[in-house]
């Protein structure tokens, strides 16, 4: 009788209790619009905040407690301030809290005071949703074109009889420079992938701890090979741009498509035709693109890309004019990391599709194409199809110095 008497003394006490309480925090007021969730944030806070829109926020962003010790008022507490964890966290976010570094801390990183940066979410979605969306899409698009071409179009045949001579097409050095830049791309490419959709397509197939050596390997490559692609960029770029300046043979090779869509066509061209122009410059213009923001991810505190940048394009009056306003041009460290990083992988994609295409070409779609990477030399009948004014060039200085032309095929 006693317990039942005490539950229901309990029961009651509780209910009066809540009923002040609602009371307390109901939507009466009519002033404070957080008043019914105790001064929390309410859903339009947190929809406005999701939109992007600036909303006054000064409610959270000044409640980070009180800085009087705790001894003078409650000595139970002790001298570790009046602050609740979730007060200390609060001025974290909003980086008002008092964070002292080392001094060799504070040399070594600026911007290493800022302990939590919740400016960072739109990032996240945007790597998470658009970037792995139409990223997907770009690639799987591009294989899918490819295939189909090869369904209509077939490989690209040597039209003509063969002569059994070989012309040496690229030297030795040339297709070092060639591989090295390859090679490495691929390398960067793969880990790049791993790295990216691994949270979403791997994880799931080979678990979190085998996905997590997987990726602190592939961050290792990424960061070294890196190094040797930008290397290999200098290499083809100093010992091709002077064949890869377009010219009028270009137009007559472009107005035929280069005589990839019909048989028995082939455009004049000289060692470049107007095709590998493209790659050329493509491959040197994202190639510096994404090494400058690779840089820039590998030194964030040393070499930060766009605050600068920002600073040059709002001055053009371009991001104004396209809606987006004027763009930040005061960036934390992080910040120019998140968007180095989304640079970083947009440019790839848009590379990765390039470089498809090329390899493609470079090997089963082309007969005879792969050899001038491979061995040097190509069968006569090839670069005369594909590169006839360069041929009738090489002839040419080759009749003045006196030496053959071409080589015998083994």
């Amino acid at each position: 009788m006693r317990r039942a008497l005490h539950a229901f003394i309990l029961f009651l006490s509780l209910a009066l209790g809540g009923t002040a309480f609602a009371q307390d925090i109901g939507p009466d007021t009519g002033q404070d619009p957080r008043a019914a969730t105790g001064g929390a944030q309410t859903l339009e806070d947190i929809l406005a905040r999701q939109r992007g829109e600036t909303i006054d926020d000064s409610f959270r962003r000044e409640a980070t407690g009180s800085d009087t010790p705790s001894s003078a008022f409650a000595p139970e507490l002790g001298t570790l301030g009046a602050a609740s964890d979730a007060e200390v966290f609060r001025a974290l976010r909003y980086n008002s809290a008092d964070v002292r570094l080392s001094s060799s801390a504070a040399a070594r990183a600026k911007g290493a005071e800022v302990l939590v940066q919740d400016r960072g979410m739109w990032w996240l979605q945007f790597r998470e949703g658009p970037l792995l969306t139409y990223g997907g899409y770009l690639m799987l698009g591009t294989l899918a074109a490819l295939a189909l071409f090869y369904l209509l179009r077939g490989r690209i045949r040597i039209d003509g009889p063969k002569t059994g001579r070989r012309i040496l097409r690229f030297t030795a050095i040339e297709r070092f420079g060639h591989w090295l830049t390859a090679g490495s791309f691929i390398l960067l490419g793969i880990t790049g992938l791993v790295t990216l959709f691994g949270r979403i397509g791997l994880i799931p197939i080979m678990g979190r701890e085998n996905y997590a050596l997987l990726a602190q390997g592939s961050k290792w490559v990424h960061n070294n090979v890196s190094w040797a692609f930008m290397l290999g960029l200098v290499l083809i770029f100093v010992m091709w741009v002077v064949h890869n300046i377009p010219n009028r043979t270009d137009l007559k090779w472009l107005a035929v498509g280069g005589g990839l869509f019909s048989k028995n066509v082939h455009p004049p061209a000289k060692k470049f035709n107007a095709g590998q122009k493209i790659i050329f410059w493509a491959v040197i213009l994202l190639g510096a693109s994404i090494s400058a923001s690779g840089l820039s991810l590998l030194f964030p505190f040393e070499l930060p890309m766009f605050a600068k940048t920002f600073v040059v394009l709002n001055q053009t009056g371009l991001p104004q004019a396209l809606g987006f306003g004027p763009l930040p041009e005061v960036l934390a460290p992080h910040e120019e990391m998140q968007f180095a990083q989304l640079w970083h992988a947009i440019v790839a994609f848009v590379f990765m599709a390039i470089i498809l295409a090329h390899i493609y070409l470079g090997s089963v779609g082309m007969e005879g194409a792969f050899d001038a990477m491979g061995s040097g030399e190509v069968e006569e009948q090839w670069a005369r199809e594909h590169h006839g004014l360069w041929v009738a060039e090489m002839e040419e200085k080759q009749s003045a110095t006196g030496s053959g032309a071409t080589t015998p095929a083994e």
